[in-house]
């Protein structure tokens, strides 16, 4: 049995079931004065999160993801959002197979300063420094994931504004 996975320039493949790796992951959903608070790679903007490590809970995980991403305290994450799929990713030495669970989480800003002192290794050389983005420019901006994770702020603000 094969399952199909999809890079970030939309390349498929065909994986089977022993190729693919598990990766629980927590993104932050931080808005503050009609923005929010985003990462950048190579260009495109995430929401700051990642994988969730072992032992880890998965909102343990989204304020130590978001402090590493972007240098913000955050507190009493809420989860909004569950998203599933399969993603492919280059690493310069071979594609790696993921089957996800995208768990997305409301959080409050505590405070903090921007940076980009919390980056691994692998961030400091692609990623950038976080910004706040208004919340009316998601549409024109570029996401940066095989899932589009605008869809689940956008119904977040939606029910903000019921």
């Amino acid at each position: 049995m094969t399952v199909t996975s999809s890079d970030i320039h939309g390349t498929k493949y065909q994986v089977a079931l022993d190729q693919l790796e598990w990766r629980p992951a927590a993104y932050a959903i931080v808005i503050q004065n009609d923005k929010i608070l985003l990462t950048r790679q190579h260009g495109v903007f995430h929401l700051p999160g990642g994988g969730v490590e072992f032992g880890e809970m998965p909102d343990e995980a989204v304020v130590r993801e978001a402090r590493e991403e972007t240098g913000a305290v955050i507190a009493n994450p809420k989860l909004v959002g569950c998203i599933s799929g399969f993603f492919t990713w280059y690493d310069g030495k071979k594609d790696t197979h993921v089957q996800s669970i995208l768990l997305y989480y409301h959080c409050d800003f505590v405070g903090g300063e921007l940076s980009t002192d919390g980056f691994m290794d692998d961030e400091k050389e692609i990623g950038e420094m976080p910004e706040w983005v208004a919340l009316k420019d998601l549409d024109t901006i570029t996401a940066g994931s095989t899932i589009d994770w605008r869809r689940v702020v956008k119904d977040l603000v939606k029910q903000f504004n019921k």
